[in-house]
């Protein structure tokens, strides 16, 4: 058996592993790039995210080693840490932009969240292929729910609303994933929207409330809420076609593009490499979730399917939100874009993730 799989190993997806690759390297450039445009000798970024990326890939290989059916068992353990590190943090985290969100450990720092997105989705992954009795039933969006709230809840207290967005959209979908009632689905949205109205009456702060304001019109206060999505916009529209190139975006290095090694990262690079470099970019992105795609069609159980699309819906929507704040077709909600912004919790997770998901396909495939 171990000789298949050591055989097997040829399978591995390499389109895959390159679309990564390059755009980890993407990233990379555009640390450099601010690196040149505000101090020659200030690459500190840089230096950490590329240590990030290396310890990432190798966490990358052992997980596609292990075998992912070892997070059946262990899923459990992880979700409940991921709800002790989110509860200390609450008490013992660092607050950055407003955000109790970090563990600061010297020169290095840890975002729990990023730990509990994956938490979640091993741990929904197990029970959904668990309850399979209750598969048409309410009851498995009511028990599935109280998996999730934990979570959403705690993200919310940092706050968090973009990771707490993302965490109920994996939720959603992998519940989906079983099949639906439509009757159920109707009480869901309509509980969604009774949420929503108690949410903006009593959780939202007001700037929070101003940031959904300025998303329907930014042209509101284009000097306060509405500056990141205006600054934003210019920066995407004075690259052009070809863009400005490495170091010379005048927006990102005058400072005028808000955090532009990391939520804002991709107008940052689409300042200096333009509507090409864009295009590239998406391209790679397209690519990634096409072989995703194709590594789910193969898969013959229902605890490998639901972790699979789970965490490629992770990918998947923290995509569309990062591009869709930085065009100003959504809130900014400060969510990083996957393999691509700064950040070595985002950056270290996601390659971990996509190993599990690369030890699913090896092991489907040989059939172990």
């Amino acid at each position: 058996m171990a000789s298949r799989f050591l055989t097997n190993l040829k399978g591995i997806d390499w389109l895959l592993l390159v679309a990564i690759f390059l755009l980890i390297c993407f990233g990379l450039s555009s640390l450099y790039s601010l690196g040149l445009s505000t101090d020659p000798h200030n690459f500190g970024l840089l230096f950490k995210q590329i240590l990030f990326a290396v310890v990432g890939f190798g966490l990358l290989f052992l997980f596609m080693l292990l075998d992912y059916r070892w997070w059946y068992a262990l899923s459990g353990w992880l979700y409940v840490t991921s709800i002790v590190l989110l509860l200390l943090l609450l008490f013992f985290g660092q607050t950055l932009r407003g955000t109790t969100g970090w563990f600061i450990l010297g020169n290095f720092s840890f975002q729990p969240v990023e730990l509990a997105k994956l938490s979640v989705i091993l741990f929904l992954a197990r029970c959904l292929s668990g309850w399979t009795a209750e598969k048409y039933s309410f009851k498995l969006w009511f028990k599935s729910g109280l998996v999730v709230l934990p979570l959403i809840v705690l993200a919310i207290l940092q706050p968090d609303f973009g990771s707490a967005l993302v965490i109920a959209v994996i939720w959603f979908g992998m519940l989906w994933l079983t099949g639906v009632n439509k009757k159920h689905l109707l009480i869901f949205l309509l509980i969604i929207i009774l949420l929503a109205g108690l949410g903006w009456q009593f959780l939202l702060r007001n700037y929070q409330k101003t940031r959904i304001l300025t998303f329907l019109n930014p042209a509101v206060d284009p000097l306060g809420s509405g500056y990141n999505i205006r600054q934003s916009l210019i920066a995407i529209g004075s690259g052009g076609m070809w863009g400005r190139g490495l170091g010379l975006g005048t927006q990102s290095s005058l400072h005028f593009l808000p955090v532009s090694e990391a939520d804002f990262i991709f107008t940052a690079l689409g300042e200096e490499l333009g509507f090409v470099g864009l295009v590239v970019i998406l391209f790679l992105f397209l690519l990634i979730f096409y072989r995703l795609f194709k590594i789910m069609r193969n898969i013959r159980d229902d605890f490998s399917l639901y972790l699979v699309f789970g965490l490629s819906l992770m990918f998947f929507v923290q995509l569309v939100i990062n591009v869709g704040m930085t065009i100003g077709i959504l809130p900014v909600t400060g969510l990083p874009l996957p393999f691509v912004s700064y950040g070595g919790s985002f950056l270290i997770i996601s390659l971990i993730s996509v190993g599990i998901i690369l030890s699913v396909n090896l092991r489907q495939k040989s059939g172990l």
